[in-house]
């Protein structure tokens, strides 16, 4: 009883992969190409990304070392108008 129940449900389900599988092929070549296009970029642009992030945190670490030395001298130069 058990293997009647079980194809039974299978058949559904085939039918909507068959017009998934019909869309498909109603799809004009313009939109496949794009569609194509489109993965294509989301596979390259991680190295784009990892190369701005890289320009970025040398930046950062630029900044921070001038800050540093910008506050040091401007703390010495406070100090000597004091006196």
């Amino acid at each position: 009883m058990g293997k009647k129940d079980a194809t039974g449900s299978s058949v559904p389900v085939d039918q909507y992969r068959k017009q998934i599988g019909k869309q498909d092929y109603k799809k004009s070549k313009f939109d496949l190409k794009m569609s194509r296009l489109r993965a294509e970029a989301k596979k390259s642009s991680p190295g784009i990304k990892d190369a701005f992030l890289v320009v970025l945190a040398i930046l950062f670490f630029i900044i921070c070392v001038y800050a540093f030395f910008y506050l040091n001298l401007s703390t010495e130069l406070n100090m000597d108008v004091d006196v």
